[in-house]
């Protein structure tokens, strides 16, 4: 298959990571990077052998010869720097949450349409070995009518920067907008979306807190003002609902694995996060049994691998991605599925400041931007 020319904006954390998964892809060519600290871009480029170094990311989008653009910045860089390379032509691989708002993710989306241009956000979890058993049980009517499902996400000690892990940037509402809800809940509230099939949600409440000690100067120097913990519950439209939880930082020992509840059988998945000890198992009623099943995933994903056509397109996002410019898989609705995953995370943020239930359509017509200027 052709080789993907494709230009990565920001090397920082996000960016080295997104760089060692392209090097695990053949058909992923990377020609460019840019980045505002040009030694650190120049570094980088040298250890990944990428012929072009920039600091400004419009000499990059000029490039006819990139076909795609991977934007690897903080939240709130997200919807300028996407719309810039949507509108200069190119297709678009972001970091998740797709942005800082529901509304600034919605121009994203809207610019996309426009300009006949995919645009793909990266959801980890959606490709994972456990969701795919998942989506198949569903697909195959194993649960039956879904009606509740639970997206958990565990740390016990573990926020960026004031516990040792990641830059400030993560800490601030200024970059960031939020904490431990949109840098993972968005995973775990995604993949329960994607499972469900996208549900339109109609009414949401939630809490945030932010109570336990931090290190005093990790804390004024962070100016730390997001959240450790987040909780939620979504109202979907068919009687469906959603329950959320989802820690940076808590006192206990672990949470369980999100779950799926249907009529006729139940799903349990691996809680994401520290210390995951649980297995993925299937939940029914066989002969007047209750039954608890459990799958080797590996060996599924061996066999769907041998037997299965474009199976590698689904082995991490960007395998998805590259996969999709090249014309072998349909794109899967990410950018769909990240807009409702912000749209929820915008809700339980309001709720928790008014301490009420708000509903979807209220979020839509209040929606405002974060998005800095470039």
């Amino acid at each position: 298959m052709r080789k993907i020319r494709i230009g990565v904006i920001g090397v920082g954390q996000i960016g080295k990571s997104h760089l060692n998964n392209y090097a695990n892809i053949p058909d992923a060519e990377i020609v460019a990077v840019c980045d505002v600290n040009e030694q650190e871009a120049r570094r980088v480029a040298e250890q990944y052998n990428i012929p072009s170094v920039y600091t400004d990311f419009r000499e990059l989008l000029s490039r006819e010869d990139i076909e795609a653009v991977d934007v690897c910045l903080h939240n709130n860089f997200h919807a300028p720097m996407t719309i810039a390379a949507l509108e200069a032509g190119k297709h678009v691989y972001c970091e998740k949450p797709i942005a800082g708002t529901y509304y600034d993710g919605k121009r994203m989306v809207e610019a996309a349409k426009e300009t006949g241009k995919m645009l793909h956000i990266q959801l980890g979890t959606l490709y994972r070995k456990e969701t795919k058993a998942a989506k198949a049980l569903i697909d195959g009517g194993k649960l039956g009518n879904i009606y509740h499902a639970r997206s958990t996400g565990f740390r016990r000690r573990n926020r960026p920067f004031v516990d040792g892990y990641g830059t400030k940037f993560f800490t601030k509402k200024e970059t960031a907008t939020g904490g431990a809800l949109i840098d993972m809940g968005v995973y775990h509230i995604a993949q329960m979306l994607y499972l469900l099939d996208l549900p339109t949600p109609t009414r949401i409440s939630g809490k945030v807190y932010q109570e336990m000690d931090m290190d005093p100067k990790r804390r004024a120097e962070s100016d730390f003002d997001v959240e450790e913990l987040a909780l939620g519950f979504v109202k979907f439209q068919n009687n469906l609902t959603l329950d959320i939880i989802e820690s940076w930082s808590v006192h206990l020992g672990g949470f369980e694995g999100p779950s799926i509840l249907g009529s006729k059988g139940g799903i349990r998945l691996p809680v994401f996060g520290e210390g995951s000890q649980n297995q993925f198992s299937f939940h029914s009623t066989v002969c007047d049994m209750d039954m608890d099943s459990t799958v080797n995933l590996d060996l599924l994903d061996y066999r769907w691998h041998n037997l299965r056509e474009n199976e590698d397109a689904y082995d991490s996002s960007q395998h998805h991605w590259i996969a999709a410019l090249q014309g072998r898989v349909e794109l899967l609705p990410t950018a769909q599925i990240a807009l409702q995953t912000m749209l929820i995370s915008d809700g339980i943020y309001l709720s928790d400041k008014r301490g009420e239930e708000v509903s979807a359509e209220e979020l839509d017509t209040l929606a405002t931007s974060t998005s800095v200027t470039i």
